[in-house]
């Protein structure tokens, strides 16, 4: 928002005056908000929390709000509405079916174990697709910016680095470049980690920390944001 009432900053930091007959369609009905800025000219409200800027909403002029409101309670009371709805939700259900059975296939295969340790390998491979894969997760796994190999290693790399290393208890100065160099030396260390079961080495249960990881880690759990980065 401005410094003062009717009034908003623009990305550079200049202040602009809100227009005569705006006003805000609060973000929550991407359906409305779509059909509010094909009709006419808006300002997207955003604000930044931690490293993510959300939408708050959009600057529109009131009539045109009110005029596509209208019109999309008109559309959502026809019975072909909710049928078209229903059609979606089946066809997003379809697609993210195939996209985990894909994503746990590239992650199986970025694991790669001996065949002694096939069994523990699709164990490790649920639990990351479980926590990195789904709708909404913002984690490596839902980006499309690489290919889903590389999504695969990643969100590997992610879980290992939470349920096998000492990341989440470490204090890490906040010196520039720092927590990026932890997570570069703790992957390091997760593929060596990896490697060792690659080989087929024995290693006793009591000892492996891939089943230790398995026991604590919560299902389904979302990832951290800055999980978004490869480290190599």
């Amino acid at each position: 928002m401005g410094p003062y009432p009717g009034s908003v900053r623009d990305p550079s930091g200049a202040v602009l005056e809100i227009p005569e007959g705006w006003t805000l369609l609060p973000a929550g009905d991407a359906g409305l908000t779509r059909r509010v800025k094909r009709a006419g000219p808006t300002w997207i409200l955003k604000a930044r929390r931690g490293k993510r800027v959300i939408s708050l909403g959009l600057w529109a002029d009131a009539d045109i709000i009110a005029r596509e409101r209208a019109a999309l309670v008109e559309e959502r009371a026809d019975p072909a509405y909710a049928r078209k709805l229903e059609a979606g939700r089946r066809r997003r259900a379809r697609e993210q079916a195939r996209y985990v059975q894909e994503f746990g296939a590239a992650v199986f295969e970025f694991l790669n174990f001996a065949p002694a340790y096939e069994e523990l390998a699709r164990a490790l491979a649920s639990a990351i697709v479980a926590q990195a894969a789904a709708v909404g997760s913002g984690t490596v796994a839902r980006t499309q910016r690489i290919s889903v190999e590389r999504r695969a290693e990643a969100a590997t790399i992610a879980w290992l680095r939470h349920q096998t290393t000492a990341y989440d208890e470490l204090s890490i100065p906040r010196v520039k470049g720092m927590r990026r160099e932890v997570r570069r030396l703790l992957a390091q260390r997760s593929r060596r980690l990896l490697d060792r079961y690659r080989r087929g080495e024995p290693i006793a249960p009591e000892r492996c920390l891939l089943r230790a990881g398995l026991a604590r880690a919560p299902e389904g759990a979302p990832d951290d944001d800055d999980d978004f980065e490869l480290e190599i």
